[in-house]
């Protein structure tokens, strides 16, 4: 992925691809570590919580085949026998 420097004000940035937004769950404002090594620069977004709906969270473990594995088997100890 290509992306040019930027003018903004007296300094200088580039923008990110909305694709790349979205992946790590970005908005204006959020936190960005920028490490530097004998490669290049490493942008990593700052550890964000929550950044999910519990909805989004649920469908985006039902789509991996494991976790919905763990999730038939907690629906099964609905009948294990114990009371709420």
């Amino acid at each position: 992925m290509k992306t040019k420097i930027i003018k903004i004000g007296t300094s200088r940035g580039f923008r990110l691809p909305k694709k790349l937004i979205d992946l790590y769950g970005l908005q204006e404002g959020s936190d960005i570590e920028i490490e530097e090594n004998g490669n290049g620069i490493l942008l990593k977004p700052v550890h964000q919580e929550y950044t999910l709906s519990w909805e989004e969270a649920y469908r985006q473990m039902a789509a991996e085949h494991e976790e919905s594995l763990d999730w038939r088997e907690w629906e099964a100890s609905d009948q294990d026998g114990f009371d709420d």
